[in-house]
């Protein structure tokens, strides 16, 4: 398997606190794996480097979410920046060198294996409660990284490298086989489960328990499993105190994170990535002119002209495209798991199930429309909650995961074609003695 850039990763994290921790390194530009694990300060300090790491650029930082949107969109928004990667990934025409592909399959590995060092040296923390939340911690971001390689790689039953042990000697033969996609499923739902028991209910801007049990019904969600996706998104409801901001645009380009923000990696000035902004803003707004823009066939999904998010939008002073309005702060928080997300889980579960558990799914979704200034629904179908999830969670990485989901298509192919699902990358292929293509690849 690709190595990790665990060294590399181990100098920034204790780099970034050495002027308050003043840490003594050896040598100057490196630090060796073994003093690495050697003490709490250090443990906690690869943790705070496995955040940073999960939300770079290259994977929860942005481009993972826009890949998504660009395989997972037809006619609703067009591609039009000068980077090739991209535009193979909107063509559906992905070729295994894709370097976009390749960053979010390196960086989300190098996350999982900076996770695995933190899980594996938890002895060394001494306080029992400090110790269950860096491992409920170190376990969500292992899950989230998991559910997100398994969901763009896996065709079939044939998943991706699976390793829940660090690796710190580069000096053996990584090779690793694909794992079955119920396997890495199974570890990230145990992960989730753990965290849940191991978290406190608040966490400052770390995850906490209900970003575990949220992520929990997105997993659940994805895999038809209604029931437990119900009760799971029910308790973020219900006690996490988390809400709907005052508006839509209240849900967006915000410094520190809102009652609406369940989990959401954090930007400033001095640190954090946000590719969002890079690729759907305007040059004024920190972007590039407005590489991805919305189309017309978007905005036909909407059926009130009274609903903030049928106009949350601006033109682009650069190309005169349409830009969604969501991202606009070029330091603006990256949000992974929104409250809304929870209530149109709940109403699509009990939906299915017949049930009214919480509130009824006309309830929940006309609580998301209320909140935009959309007239209520008088009765709900299965086709109006879909829409809704469309209208409330574009250009935030849900478009090829709800056309997967729910067993749809999107530009004509099926969604078990097998364009739809990453190629893995042609750098892992060359260097893996033990890995396998995707077909069509």
């Amino acid at each position: 398997m690709k190595s990790y850039n665990l060294l590399l990763m181990l100098l920034f994290t204790l780099c970034f606190t050495a002027c308050e921790d003043r840490l003594e390194l050896e040598p100057a530009q490196s630090i060796s794996g073994d003093i690495a694990v050697t003490s709490e300060s250090n443990i906690e300090n690869i943790l705070i480097g496995v955040y940073d790491e999960s939300g770079q650029d290259e994977s929860h930082g942005g481009q993972l979410q826009v890949m998504a949107d660009l395989i997972g969109s037809d006619d609703q928004i067009t591609w039009g920046g000068t980077f090739l990667a991209p535009a193979e990934i909107k063509n559906k025409s992905i070729l295994p060198d894709n370097n976009f592909v390749e960053a979010f399959w390196n960086n989300a590995f190098e996350v999982i294996n900076q996770a695995n060092i933190v899980l594996d040296n938890l002895a060394i923390i001494s306080d029992a409660d400090k110790k269950n939340r860096i491992e409920g911690e170190a376990k969500f971001l292992r899950a989230l990284n998991y559910f997100d390689l398994v969901r763009h790689f896996a065709s079939g039953d044939s998943g991706v490298p699976l390793r829940t042990t660090g690796i710190l000697d580069y000096a053996v033969d990584l090779s690793l086989a694909r794992a079955t996609t119920s396997s890495i499923y199974e570890l990230v739902i145990a992960d989730l489960q753990s965290a849940i028991s191991l978290l406190p209910e608040s966490n400052d801007v770390f995850a906490d328990k209900y970003s575990a049990q949220a992520l929990l019904a997105r997993v659940y969600h994805y895999q038809s499993n209604f029931p437990a996706a119900r009760d799971a998104a029910n308790d973020v409801i219900q006690n996490s105190g988390h809400a709907l901001s005052g508006s839509f645009a209240a849900a967006f380009n915000h410094d520190n994170d809102n009652e609406e923000d369940i989990f959401a990696f954090q930007v400033t000035s001095q640190t954090g990535s946000n590719d969002l902004i890079i690729f759907y803003a305007s040059e004024g707004n920190g972007g590039r002119g407005g590489d991805i823009t919305v189309n017309d066939e978007y905005v036909a999904l909407f059926d009130d002209p009274n609903d903030e998010r049928a106009s949350f939008f601006y033109e682009s002073p650069e190309n005169g495209g349409r830009l969604t309005s969501k991202y606009t702060n070029q330091f603006g928080n990256v949000p992974i798991l929104r409250f809304a997300e929870m209530l149109l889980i709940r109403a699509e579960a009990n939906f299915e199930l017949g049930t009214n558990t919480g509130n009824s799914p006309m309830e929940d979704i006309n609580m998301v429309r209320a909140r935009s200034g959309a007239s209520p629904l008088m009765a709900v179908t299965y086709d109006d909650i879909q829409l809704e999830r469309q209208r409330e969670l574009a250009f935030e990485g849900f478009f090829i995961h709800d056309v997967k989901r729910t067993k749809g298509s999107v530009a004509g192919l099926q969604w078990d074609s097998q364009k739809l699902v990453l190629p893995i990358p042609q750098s892992e292929m060359d260097t893996n003695a033990d890995m396998e293509q995707n077909p069509g690849y």
